[in-house]
C-alpha cells in the first residue's frame, strides 16, 4: 500500500527547493556584469572607491557553468523524487508510466505536440519582440553554447534532464500520482501544477513565468487525455531543443 502522506512530503521539500533555487536564479541574472577592464579585482558596493575607479560587482555565470548547475540541479530534485517514490511504494503507472510507456503512439503524440508547441512558442517571441512586451528568453540566450562540445551536453544531457525531472514533478506526480493517491480531479490538479511550473521558471521575467504556465497547462491536457509521462517529456524536450536550436541560429 503506498504511503501517499510521506510521498507528499518528499514533493513538497522537491518544489519548495525548485522555488528557491528559481528566485536564486533570478537574482543571479538580475546582477550587474562586469565592466570591460583589465582588473580582476571586486569592489564590495560598500567600499568607497577611488576618484575615477569603477565599482564592479559580480557578473553573471558563464554559460558551461550555467549548464551544470542546472544539470546537477535537476539531476538531484529528479534523484530525490524518485527515491520517495520507491521508499514509499508509489507505483510506476500512477505518475503515467505503464508497462507499455514507450508505445509508439506515445512517441509520435510527444513528436507531434512538442512540434505543435514549438511553433506556438515561436509566434508569441515574435509578438513579444514585436510589441516590446519584455524579454522571455534571457535564460535561453545564457544557456546557449558557443562550442561543440557545449552543445552536445546541452541537447544529450541538460535538456533531457530537465524535460524528465520537470514532467515527472509537474505533471507525473503533481497530477497523475496525487490524482491516484488523494483521489483530487486531475483537471483542478492540472490548473494548480501549471501555476506551480510557472513560478518555477521565475528565472524567464514576468512574462516568461505567463508563457510558462500556459506551456504548462497546455502539457498537462496533453497528460492527462494520454496518462502518459514519455508523451509529455517528448513533447516538453522538443519545445526546449527546438527553441535552443533556431534561437541559436
Amino acid at each position: 500500500m503506498p504511503e501517499w502522506a510521506a510521498f507528499a512530503g518528499f514533493v513538497g521539500v522537491v518544489l519548495v527547493g525548485l522555488l528557491v533555487l528559481a528566485r536564486a536564479s533570478t537574482d543571479t541574472l538580475d546582477a550587474p556584469e562586469f565592466p570591460a577592464t583589465l582588473s580582476d579585482r571586486v569592489v564590495e558596493a560598500s567600499t568607497d572607491p577611488a576618484p575615477g575607479a569603477s565599482v564592479r560587482r559580480p557578473a553573471a555565470p558563464s554559460t558551461p557553468t550555467l549548464l551544470a548547475n542546472v544539470a546537477l540541479s535537476q539531476g538531484a530534485f529528479a534523484s530525490l523524487l524518485v527515491v520517495g517514490a520507491w521508499l514509499t511504494g508509489v507505483p510506476a503507472a500512477a505518475v503515467g508510466l505503464a508497462t507499455d510507456a514507450f508505445a509508439r503512439p506515445d512517441l509520435l503524440g510527444g513528436v507531434a505536440l512538442g512540434v505543435a508547441l514549438h511553433v506556438v512558442n515561436a509566434v508569441g517571441s515574435r509578438l513579444t519582440d514585436r510589441f516590446e512586451l519584455g524579454d522571455p528568453e534571457r535564460l535561453r540566450r545564457a544557456m546557449t553554447p558557443e562550442t561543440a562540445v557545449g552543445w552536445v551536453g546541452l541537447l544529450g544531457v541538460v535538456l533531457p534532464l530537465v524535460a524528465g525531472f520537470e514532467e515527472l514533478l509537474f505533471r507525473g506526480v503533481l497530477i497523475g500520482a496525487f490524482a491516484t493517491g488523494f483521489g483530487l480531479s486531475p483537471w483542478l490538479l492540472a490548473g494548480l501544477s501549471s501555476a506551480a511550473f510557472a513560478l518555477g521558471h521565475g528565472a524567464q521575467g514576468r512574462l516568461g513565468i505567463v508563457v510558462s504556465g500556459a506551456l504548462g497547462f497546455v502539457l498537462a491536457v496533453g497528460f492527462v487525455l494520454t496518462d502518459s509521462l514519455v508523451t509529455v517529456v517528448i513533447a516538453h524536450y522538443l519545445v526546449n531543443a527546438l527553441e535552443f536550436v533556431v534561437g541559436g541560429r
